[in-house]
């Protein structure tokens, strides 16, 4: 059975939104090499209906020379959404109506990692649905002071901490699994 894994750059208050206006100043070879190596074990990525129109409008429009392009326009994608008709981008599937069988249905038929970032309005409900596997946070060593957070008004939710690491920019690299309590 694959396991949901997901990702993002996060602040020190928590902020989600809009990495690339805070992130590019501490993304350096350490950093690279983390997040290639947690691409190289997705079978399938996983995405909510914001995330998947922005990035279907971007990605299939750049070259295998583009860093990540030729991953995420290959990959399987799923998107989560009960509003979207028909998903273009290549190798997209739409997950609707009972959208948490349809997510079980997606981690029992992969045996790799379903890879996961961009929503946390997504990873909030998978959390809260017992669907997420890891949660992996590098948090970077700036206060945003604006824009969504990862948990914003969300019930409490116990993570044991499994794997850290410290980049040499300050940036922690953070591998959480929800537990019981």
């Amino acid at each position: 059975m694959g396991k949901i894994v997901s990702n993002f750059f996060i602040s020190l208050d928590g902020v989600v939104e809009s990495p690339e206006q805070w992130h590019f100043p501490y993304f350096n070879d350490e950093m690279g090499a983390a997040i290639s190596s947690g691409a190289d074990r997705n079978e399938a990525f996983l995405m909510g209906r914001v995330l998947y129109e922005e990035w279907a409008s971007f990605w299939p429009n750049q070259g295998d020379d583009v860093p990540f392009a030729s991953f995420i326009n290959s990959v399987p994608k799923h998107v989560v959404s009960n509003s979207l008709t028909e998903a273009t981008w290549n190798n997209s599937t739409i997950i609707s109506g009972d959208v948490a069988a349809g997510i079980q249905d997606m981690k029992d038929g992969t045996d790799g990692d379903i890879g996961m970032s961009g929503s946390a309005t997504t990873v909030r409900w998978l959390l809260a649905n017992g669907l997420l596997d890891e949660l992996n946070l590098m948090v970077h060593p700036i206060a945003v002071g604006h824009g969504h957070r990862l948990f914003e008004d969300t019930p409490t939710h116990p993570l044991q901490l499994v794997r850290s690491e410290t980049f040499t920019t300050g940036v922690l690299s953070l591998t959480y699994a929800p537990t019981e309590g």
